[in-house]
């Protein structure tokens, strides 16, 4: 639940038990629904309170984005007219672009985050940021110092409309260092209350994420910052029941966004596939959330939790096991698909339900402004923008370090479903500050109410790749 004044937010975590029995001859799972309801644990130690609020986020508080590894090739229209019905229709929906639009917006994002980062290093005293804004222009925000004029020139000859500021990134850095010294200073009834910090890039200031926004007082050096709810717990899984099944499924392809039910530990989930690739030793693996792994240690192991499909009614065949999951900081699992599952993952496909799937050509970087898609269980596939990126997050007691947000909603079971920007892939779902409702329409309206709107929290997929040497998402 979403609270305000003196009341705590609840974190809900939802799981269903998998019951294995025999039926005709084939083990089978029934899912029944365990729901639980936890407290945050409060962030007692100051070195856990410093990994919260020193972030270098950029958030976006209104606006759209993205980027990309692989440049989209030339010939936007030769690709737009190649995009699935579905896709083209919820960016029509959603974010009022055309196919080319998207694309186009897409790729801009690429360049500016590539332009970004070596802005950061080469004119460090001056560079402020650099965003969509919300017709898709890219803007770079410089401010008076050493080298302005070099960074406008560069910024200017990449195609980039600047935009003067107040205070450079660097010096936005330094008041969250000071904030988070101040942090340190405040007993816990205090500092427990901000659950991360962001930089505002398109208004040049700070946001920080608090449990209990009228309770935070803040000091004078903070003075016009912004505080907005902090994100809720990790997306709970659907809670359906699930009745057994004993026949299989049949063998046809798993995509990014279907659905799959995990069992470890005496504990089922529900839970959505993520992008589909290979190991470093070539073998098939799909990318998905680390909290859909219910037996999180065992990862690896022969103790590892399995990975089964799901259909109306009940569970297929088994797929997979649990080969890593990352929780902490990083929020992934890499699932190792069986040697008579491999074919189901040997493609590049994410799920457009009514629609042919969305090819992946390759992977992007997030940054603020940029348009994104996404798919899952639940929700299906909707699009929005990137609203920060760079973030660092307290999630229901642990720590979601590097991720992005965006302006998407997502509920109980779209854990583990893939984003995109453009035809690449660029993160896994991960967190919702919406995940408790049961439908988007009331998500809508409890956050308006709330002057907020919904959030999809998630890690990069370029995060997981650089963690995972030899790691390879499908592309064409």
């Amino acid at each position: 639940m979403l609270e305000t004044g003196n009341r705590r937010r609840d974190s809900y975590s939802y799981s269903e038990r998998l019951q294995p029995h025999t039926s005709r001859g084939v083990i089978v799972f029934t899912l029944k629904r365990m729901r639980t309801i936890e407290r945050k644990a409060p962030m007692r130690s100051s070195i856990a309170r410093r990994a919260v609020v020193f972030s270098s986020a950029a958030l976006l508080l209104l606006g759209p984005v993205n980027a990309s590894a692989d440049p989209v090739e030339p010939g936007v229209s030769d690709q737009s007219g190649k995009l699935p019905t579905e896709l083209v229709d919820a960016l029509r929906r959603d974010l009022k672009l055309s196919p080319d639009q998207y694309l186009e917006q897409s790729e801009l994002g690429q360049e500016l985050a590539e332009f970004a980062k070596v802005a950061r290093i080469q004119f460090p005293h001056v560079f402020a940021g650099a965003w969509l804004d919300d017709s898709g222009t890219p803007i770079v925000g410089l401010t008076d110092g050493a080298g302005k004029d070099a960074a406008r020139t560069a910024a200017e000859e990449a195609g980039f409309r600047v935009k003067d500021a107040d205070r450079s990134e660097k010096s936005l850095h330094a008041q969250i260092e000071t904030l988070g010294g101040w942090l340190d200073t405040q007993p816990s009834a205090v500092a427990d209350l901000v659950r991360g910090v962001a930089i505002d890039i398109v208004n040049n200031g700070l946001v920080l994420r608090a449990d209990n926004i009228g309770g935070l007082q803040l000091p004078d050096f903070m003075k016009g910052a912004r505080v907005v709810q902090s994100p809720a717990t990790e997306i709970p899984q659907a809670p359906a029941e699930l009745a057994p099944v004993g026949q299989a499924l049949p063998e046809d392809a798993l995509l990014g966004g279907d659905a799959y039910g995990s069992f470890g530990g005496g504990v089922g989930l529900r839970c959505s596939l993520g992008f589909n690739g290979t190991d470093s030793s070539g073998r098939a693996v799909n990318i998905t959330a680390g909290h859909c792994d219910p037996n999180l240690a065992a990862a690896g192991t022969a103790g590892a939790s399995e990975a089964f499909s799901l259909f109306p009614g009940g569970t297929g065949p088994r797929l997979g096991t649990f080969a890593k999951t990352s929780l902490d900081m990083s929020d992934y699992a890499i699932l190792l698909a069986d040697e008579n599952a491999a074919h189901r993952f040997e493609n590049n496909g994410v799920r457009i339900p009514g629609s042919a799937p969305l090819g992946i050509t390759g992977t992007a970087d997030p940054i603020v402004g940029a348009p994104v898609c996404k798919s899952g269980l639940t929700t299906g596939f909707t699009c929005g923008i990137v609203t920060s990126v760079g973030q660092t997050v307290d999630v229901g007691g642990r720590i979601l370090a590097n991720s992005f947000s965006t302006s998407m909603c997502a509920l109980q079971g779209d854990s583990g479903g893939t984003i995109v920007t453009g035809t690449q892939a660029l993160g896994i779902s991960s967190a919702s500050n919406v995940g408790e409702y049961s439908f988007c329409q009331i998500a809508d309206v409890v956050t308006f109410i709330l002057g907020e709107s919904p959030e999809l929290f998630a890690t990069p997929i370029n995060t997981v790749l650089a963690e995972n040497p030899g790691l390879r998402v499908r592309r064409t």
